[in-house]
């Protein structure tokens, strides 16, 4: 079985989600939901400490729930500059908690999302939560659409790494360092 870590990035919302996966017969993956959530920062904080928040809180989803990978959305890359800017910041700070957790990470470009869960690219936010849904058949639709996407981001990762057994092996490898 692997514990999987989803994660939809944003300075003002981070989606996060975790996931088990168990291999079946034929070789099929059977997911179950275990946890999602937000992590919201106040707009009326510096920077610093709006990162600050979504690194120690990301960072204490890792120690709670022991995730063997996890898997970031990627940019968008029709965003303005601005946006792009506090996405990439905010990206940083999550890849920098999971790394700094030893977790190994694969990273799925938004379209690639929505193309595995929906089969199409060019899914709304309605029909990724409603897929989501009925991938994990939870009685209700993830809310908000943030912890959907997150969900969507771990389901993603499975699919595309394959085998529970192999869902080990993320994209890029963390370290963890020595504390001395």
């Amino acid at each position: 079985m692997s514990t999987i870590l989803g994660i939809d990035p944003g300075l003002q919302h981070t989606g996060w989600a975790i996931i088990h996966a168990a291999d079946v017969a034929g070789g099929a993956n059977k997911a179950q939901a275990v946890a999602y959530g937000v992590i919201s920062t106040d707009t009326k904080d510096s920077l610093a400490v709006r990162l600050a928040t979504i690194y120690e809180d990301l960072t204490a989803v890792i120690e709670r729930y022991q995730p063997t990978s996890c898997a970031l959305e990627g940019v968008f890359f029709g965003l303005n500059a601005k946006t792009a800017l506090s996405l990439g910041q905010a990206r940083g700070a999550a890849i920098l908690a999971t790394a700094k957790q030893g977790l190994n990470m694969g990273e799925y470009p938004p379209a690639t999302i929505k193309h595995s869960i929906t089969g199409t690219g060019g899914a709304e936010k309605e029909q990724i939560a409603y897929m989501v849904r009925q991938i994990l058949s939870l009685d209700h639709d993830p809310s908000p659409d943030h912890c959907a996407d997150a969900l969507a981001v771990a389901l993603t990762h499975l699919a595309h790494v394959g085998r529970t057994s192999e869902a080990t092996t993320g994209t890029t490898r963390g370290k963890k360092r020595d504390s001395r």
